[in-house]
């Protein structure tokens, strides 16, 4: 369908709030139950706007719309599961900057709002800096599962700092037992568990700003800092008392079957960290909040970093500029917008203003919870990073950690595979 650009009086209509008949298209990676789920949304806009509104997803969301924006043929919107194509997109003049202002309103209206408002501003092709996307539907990675019933009959407590989780850890081998299950096979990107634990502790002993200077190579991968982190998963990881299987099992062991342990009788480990999505591979019939829960994985006290959160999740920006696609920002303003996905399943949001009690799953509110207690959120940095390095190096070089390559040494390897993409 041809989209006609509005202008004038058509313009001051829609800006006023007048139905104006004009068709608005949104391109996405979700399919199958996730488009029915994105569609009751878009619904709730076209009730209120009086647009039709055309969504189309694809499993090879990444190449289409890169194809069809180099043929002029965009959508309205585009929703992005990657920033950083998002960002290569705003550098060839393929995006529309957001309206003044809407910088200032993710600031003042999500939780840790500088971070969201810095992860959609992106270099265009006049060479400035812009705000191109709108941050909406977030997953969180910074998450430790157990079983309830499991630490309350060791006697444990969920560790609200780092120093209490290490703390944890020893006493639950002290007590004969084995802390962590950890896996990082998954096919042909065996690896990226690792990767995302290593985030998530740059996260924990650097400020924000080491992170953002690593995932951009303004910081060399084998930076002392970056090194640290390595080891400090390897605490947990390269521990033969500390992982179920011994040290030796983390990287031929599927991150699918790895939580299994937790619920063998009796447990094979006490603890597994994983994204939100991990209950899908946990026993058929467990009810989470019972049978499993999660815990944020905590900040060190020692370092005065708050309460960051690793996660993921989509930037919605405008690939194929028109009053309609502004307007539709402005929707994903409302609480609207974000309560009727919270109805449904799958959906997390640092908007301060929604009601929480509107989600349909109490696992999906606790989630929430930590989302709008972080003080600072980033995006998991392998996926803003070069796919050599981000889904390859990176990758690979953990597993070669986890199976006792020195750290400094995997860090300079990852760093010489940047190199040789520049």
């Amino acid at each position: 369908m041809t989209k006609t650009l509005m202008t004038g009086a058509a313009v001051l209509a829609l800006t006023a709030g007048g139905a104006v008949a004009q068709d608005l298209t949104i391109a996405g990676p979700w399919i199958g139950a996730d488009q029915v789920m994105v569609e009751k949304v878009l619904d709730v806009f076209e009730e209120q706007s009086g647009l039709d509104v055309a969504y189309v997803g694809s499993d090879s969301f990444e190449q289409q719309i890169m194809i069809d924006a180099e043929a002029g043929s965009a959508p309205n919107i585009a929703v992005f599961p990657q920033p950083g194509l998002a960002a290569d997109m705003a550098k060839r003049g393929f995006l529309t900057p957001l309206a003044d202002g809407t910088a200032a309103w993710l600031e003042e209206n999500y939780a840790a709002g500088e971070s969201w408002s810095a992860l959609g501003t992106y270099t265009g092709d006049d060479g400035a800096d812009h705000l191109y996307g709108f941050p909406y539907k977030i997953d969180v990675k910074s998450l430790v599962w157990y079983v309830p019933e499991n630490f309350e009959d060791a006697g444990y407590d969920v560790p609200e700092t780092m120093e209490e989780l290490k703390a944890l850890t020893d006493q639950i081998v002290a007590d004969g037992e084995t802390p962590w299950c950890i896996g990082l096979g998954s096919g042909g990107a065996t690896g990226w568990p690792a990767t995302d634990w290593v985030e998530d502790m740059m996260l924990r002993t650097q400020p924000a700003e080491v992170y953002d200077e690593w995932v951009t190579n303004e910081m060399p991968f084998d930076d002392p800092r970056v090194v640290a982190a390595i080891e400090e998963f390897g605490w947990f990881a390269r521990n033969d008392a500390y992982v179920s299987g011994g040290a030796g099992a983390v990287a031929s062991t599927d991150f699918r079957d790895s939580p299994k342990g937790l619920f063998s009788v009796p447990p094979q480990c006490y603890m597994h960290r994983m994204a939100s999505f991990i209950p899908a591979f946990f026993p058929e019939g467990t009810m989470l909040g019972e049978d499993a829960d999660f815990f944020y994985f905590p900040a060190y006290e020692g370092k005065d970093l708050g309460k960051p959160v690793l996660g993921a999740g989509t930037i919605w920006a405008i690939t194929n500029d028109s009053p309609a696609a502004h307007q539709f920002v402005e929707f994903l303003k409302t609480t609207d917008a974000h309560e009727a996905w919270m109805a449904q399943k799958g959906f997390l949001t640092p908007y301060k203003a929604v009601n929480t009690d509107v989600f349909s799953d109490p696992t999906l509110k606790k989630m929430n919870d930590i989302l709008l207690n972080a003080t600072t959120f980033r995006f998991d940095g392998s996926d803003l990073m070069p796919g050599a390095v981000g889904a390859g190096s990176f990758w690979t070089g953990m597993v070669d950690y986890a199976g006792g390559k020195p750290a400094a040494e995997v860090a300079a390897e990852i760093q010489s595979s940047w190199d040789a993409i520049k």
